[in-house]
């Protein structure tokens, strides 16, 4: 994606429950299971084992590895169905996220997309809402174009602020004049890293810091 010459400020955005209303990551599994719900019930009750012993990092990484041996063109061309009709959903979006996006897109700022997602069902969403960067989990492709079902990165926690930095250090951007939005605790980390953070929902830890800081909260 282009990027503007000189962006004065920086945008960051969460996507699950901050930007898109659900869970992409979890939706996109059961379009691509449907119609075998029996297998779309098993993978999320894997999923959630591994959430629980070893954390969410690790679910992440065993989500990608549901995908083992498919094309990645063909992943991208279903996460872009998915987008097509997930978008048509009268609760598609938070309303309100979506209204603080179209600010910063008419500020002139960058608008980044961070998501422990990946660019099939992400890139959709950024060619549509306007983002200028995804900054997702990046899956590993082999030398036939088939994903090995391992990640680059796994785009949870820590990792969105470090990826964040990263990126602002290659604009020459200072963290204290850009925003961050994010609905989860494992989003503090982003938020934390930058001037403006913005609370998205009632998640009682951001809420916490948001009341103790005097971020300001916006309606899910």
């Amino acid at each position: 994606m282009k990027r503007p010459s000189a962006p004065l400020r920086v945008a960051f955005f969460d996507v699950d429950e901050t930007l898109l209303a659900g869970k992409s990551m979890i939706e996109f599994l059961r379009y691509w299971l449907d119609p075998d719900d029996a297998a779309f019930r098993d993978a999320l009750a894997e999923l959630g084992a591994v959430a629980e012993r070893e954390g969410r990092a690790a679910a992440n990484r065993a989500y990608y590895r549901l995908f083992a041996g498919v094309p990645s063109a063909a992943l991208a061309e279903a996460g872009g169905r998915w987008y097509a009709r997930h978008r048509r959903r009268p609760d598609a979006f938070v309303s309100s996220t979506v209204a603080a996006l179209a600010g910063h897109r008419a500020a002139g700022d960058l608008v980044v997309l961070v998501s422990g997602s990946c660019r099939a069902v992400l890139d959709p969403l950024a060619a549509d809402v306007g983002g200028d960067e995804v900054l997702c989990t990046e899956l590993v492709a082999g030398a036939d174009g088939r994903l090995t079902g391992e990640v680059a990165r796994s785009m949870i926690g820590p990792a969105k602020s470090e990826a964040a930095a990263e990126l602002l250090r290659s604009l020459g951007v200072s963290p204290a004049v850009c925003f961050a939005y994010g609905d989860h605790s494992s989003d503090l980390d982003l938020l934390t890293a930058v001037g403006s953070p913005r609370v998205v929902g009632g998640d009682p830890v951001l809420a916490s810091w948001a009341a103790r800081h005097g971020w300001p909260v916006l309606p899910a």
